[in-house]
């Protein structure tokens, strides 16, 4: 079997997993999905998972055996351009497997992956990351009538604190984890100020 042989199995494989669990009838499944583009995406979309960690979120590793928290999320790379079947796969499963947002981010020019999940996922909400500057204007180009919500370029960690907003509606105490988390962000300034002026600017670390 050549390189190209397994990759294209492994694929096809990945791609029979999203299918089967939009099958499956379970109590748990995974609330947000975490996808990228490329492993080298990681570094900036690991602000992600860590939002949804700060706000009690745990990550789903085994669908057989998910974690006890009340809200979960699952990371996957999917390249719109070196397999679009995975890519239309993991988006068109989604709603079926339980998931009420995504968070896709994608680098380079092309950054085709959150545009085209957002399409073929419809009408799950997407929040795109644009991993560089240079992908601002791929993932914001939707035309009128495909939305996508986006973030500024590298700010995975605000898109999912925006997909942690969207089931917060639904979800008082999701809610309030994201006002604490707020809060405490905001006290955390005031205590900086405070340090600044009481150090002056030569003292302050």
């Amino acid at each position: 079997m050549t390189t190209t042989d397994h990759e294209t199995d492994a694929v096809a494989q990945l791609c029979d997993e999203f299918y089967a669990e939009a099958e499956r009838e379970r109590e748990r499944t995974p609330d947000v999905g975490i996808v990228m583009g490329s492993d080298s995406d990681l570094p900036t979309m690991r602000g992600a998972s860590e939002a949804l960690t700060d706000l009690g979120f745990a990550e789903v590793t085994d669908y057989d055996d998910p974690p006890e928290e009340r809200f979960t999320f699952e990371s996957y790379v999917v390249s719109a351009h070196r397999t679009p079947d995975l890519m239309y796969a993991y988006a068109e499963t989604a709603e079926a497997r339980g998931l009420d947002v995504i968070i896709a981010g994608a680098g380079g020019k092309s950054a085709d992956l959150p545009n085209m999940t957002a399409s073929i996922a419809f009408p799950i909400p997407v929040i795109g990351v644009p991993v560089q500057e240079k992908s601002v204007d791929s993932v914001i180009g939707m035309p009128t009538g495909a939305p996508l919500t986006a973030v500024d370029a590298g700010k995975s960690y605000n898109a999912a604190l925006s997909a942690a907003q969207v089931l917060a509606r639904e979800h008082d105490g999701l809610r309030d984890r994201l006002v604490a988390l707020h809060d405490e962000r905001r006290d955390g300034v005031a205590d900086v100020s405070r340090r600044l002026h009481e150090r002056g600017t030569d003292g302050f670390e």
